[in-house]
């Protein structure tokens, strides 16, 4: 599972607002800052959390690390 830090560390890589990601991902700008907000659990469905990944890893972004591990991004040039 990705975290909230990983999600806007991700956006930071790839220089994306939460408007961005909200239109390219088809969740609402709110539900993205509230996960993002969040540092534990998300109070969000797998599905919205599954389009916010795909289109981040879509777009170049790998999430590396396990939760309790240091989890990270990488991003690879496209």
């Amino acid at each position: 599972m990705i975290t909230g830090v990983q999600i806007r560390t991700a956006r930071a890589a790839l220089g994306w607002s939460v408007a961005k990601l909200a239109t390219a991902s088809c969740v609402s700008a709110r539900t993205i800052n509230r996960i993002e907000a969040e540092s534990a659990d998300f109070n969000t469905t797998p599905g919205n959390l599954k389009l916010i990944r795909e289109t981040l890893e879509t777009a170049g972004v790998e999430f590396i690390g396990a939760p309790g591990a240091g989890p990270g991004v990488r991003l690879w040039a496209k």
